[in-house]
């Protein structure tokens, strides 16, 4: 008889990744970040333990966007007051938070639950330029297929 494996905390071996976002599509970034963060690119993949990996995204400021959506996409936001509806463009956020244009992207990405949201807290780091402080931890670099613009 078989039975299903369940990964348990000292099974569980965490690493740093490095992903340079430099010319990559936004939403093709996020879904390979957001793999990586909950764990699914490992065999060990168990939905209710915290088995992804830390990402750095480095060069945040330079990702791009397909299509018309760099003129048409809204970020949306409420201030709790009636009417109070802000919409900001996307545009305008990458260029004064880059960094919460990837951290929005991949949070769609990510299950709505405690354990997602603390995933997103506690493994993604998003860097609007090419340095980062994390070199200690002697992250490897992850390349991705490029996608091209039709």
């Amino acid at each position: 008889m078989k039975t299903t494996y369940t990964a348990t905390p000292s099974d569980i071996e965490h690493k740093w990744f490095v992903v340079d976002a430099d010319g990559m599509v936004l939403g093709r970034l996020a879904t390979e970040v957001a793999r990586i963060i909950r764990g699914k690119h490992k065999a060990m993949f168990t939905p209710h333990m915290d088995t992804g990996d830390f990402v750095i995204v480095i060069n945040a400021s330079k990702v791009r966007v397909t299509g018309r959506k760099a003129e048409q996409k809204n970020y949306f936001r409420h201030t709790g007051y009636m009417g109070h509806e802000m919409y900001t463009p996307f545009a305008t956020m990458l260029a004064k938070h880059p960094e919460r244009v990837i951290e929005k992207a991949v949070f769609g990405m990510l299950p709505k639950t405690a354990l997602g949201r603390q995933k997103l807290r506690l493994k993604l780091r998003v860097y609007p330029d090419a340095k980062h402080p994390h070199g200690a931890q002697q992250p490897e670099t992850l390349t991705f297929p490029k996608a091209e613009a039709k």
